[in-house]
């Protein structure tokens, strides 16, 4: 079952930390609005004719949107896909704009998952990051957020220069004590051309430490283990019944079409990609046209993405898969480079699933880059 992402290109202003494609102006909301829909009814035989289980609003920050736009759009993915009859469909949403009437509006449109971007409980840090809303604001939506809505995950950011254990540790309390059912956290990287890389430059912020991430996801781990949450993905953790359908999707190497400036698709053979530019997306629409480049994905490329997705997972890289979608040189080849990490504690091999250990969870993504092929 395919996915639809749609990329909802703004923001009221722009984090110190992000590098995702959006713009602060809104001039051309009501325009973007109409060409993504438009862009869902010129890509509709994408889907092959099946069923679409899940939609996603990403950005951006897609609760900037009226209610009446995000029902319009969703409306638009039904008029055009056949979608089950019972599809997860998540907005993210930022504290600010979740006020009481918006949150009431939403429990009463077809969203059923919302995710809040809080990413920290203290103002300081959300100074730090530039974040539009703070504390008071952060604990306010969520407490009116989890009386309307059951499926509910929020944003942590750890590894913040400043940020010691035991802060840490109450911002996991915090959000615990809302009773949400699921949790994303990402530690703080400094991407290029962002305002937080520039600052660090310019000695205004200490640089992000490694040890102190690694300390933070430890804590999390533990945490979140200890109320019942499975940590199913490297970033993910959620209650049973709760994991995000979406996201799983994705990791697990599922169909997905993205819809919007800069947003990708993954037909399981090639990768796309729009244009990540607002305007020449908007003209390329009007035009009747998909501003959108195609990589064709050799067989190196798949093995290496599934090597890269499987292992974050808790559903881990099936050997078996590998020899029979790739061949046995591709199976000999991930069982030898694999050897002096399972010698390590950092993977292991059980019932011919690969995974990483509790161990070598954290750094999963390094390994997998080792257990990569090169053509």
């Amino acid at each position: 079952m395919p996915g639809i992402y749609i990329h909802i290109p703004f923001c009221k202003q722009a984090c110190n930390y992000c590098d995702f494609h959006f713009s602060t102006n809104f001039r051309k909301k009501d325009e973007m609005v109409a060409a993504l829909a438009k862009e869902l009814r010129l890509r509709k035989e994408e889907s092959g004719g099946e069923i679409v289980d899940t939609i996603y609003f990403g950005g951006g920050t897609p609760s900037v949107l009226s209610t009446n736009e995000i029902n319009f759009l969703i409306d638009s993915v039904h008029e055009n896909y056949t979608v089950s009859q019972n599809p997860e469909i998540t907005l993210e949403a930022n504290p600010d704009d979740l006020t009481f009437e918006k949150i009431q509006e939403l429990a009463a449109s077809k969203i059923n998952r919302l995710s809040i971007g809080i990413q920290s409980f203290f103002d300081d840090d959300l100074k730090m990051m530039n974040r539009a809303h703070d504390s008071v604001e952060a604990k306010k939506s969520l407490a009116e957020a989890v009386k309307h809505f059951d499926n509910i995950t929020i944003d942590l950011i750890y590894g913040v220069p400043g940020m010691s254990d035991e802060k840490w540790k109450s911002n996991i309390e915090t959000a615990l004590s809302f009773g949400i059912p699921h949790v994303s956290a990402y530690a703080l990287t400094v991407e290029p051309k962002t305002a937080l890389k520039k600052l660090i430059a310019d000695g205004k912020v200490n640089a992000p430490k490694d040890e102190v991430a690694e300390s933070h996801f430890r804590i999390l781990s533990e945490t979140l283990a200890q109320h019942g949450f499975v940590h199913y993905e490297l970033s993910n953790f959620g209650k049973p019944e709760y994991f995000s359908r979406n996201n799983s999707a994705y990791w697990r190497g599922k169909k997905y079409i993205g819809i919007g400036p800069s947003a990708h698709s993954f037909d399981g053979k090639s990768r796309s990609w729009n244009i990540a530019n607002n305007s020449l997306y908007l003209k390329g629409i009007a035009a009747g046209e998909l501003p959108s480049e195609t990589e064709i994905l050799s067989k190196t490329d798949r093995y290496n993405e599934y090597v890269m997705t499987g292992l974050r997972t808790i559903w881990g890289v099936s050997l078996k898969k590998i020899a029979d979608e790739f061949g046995k040189e591709f199976e000999d080849y991930i069982r030898n480079e694999a050897s002096g990490f399972v010698a390590d504690g950092l993977l292991e091999i059980e019932n011919d699933i690969l995974k990483a250990t509790p161990k070598g969870k954290f750094l999963t993504d390094g390994i997998a880059s080792d257990l990569f092929k090169i053509d």
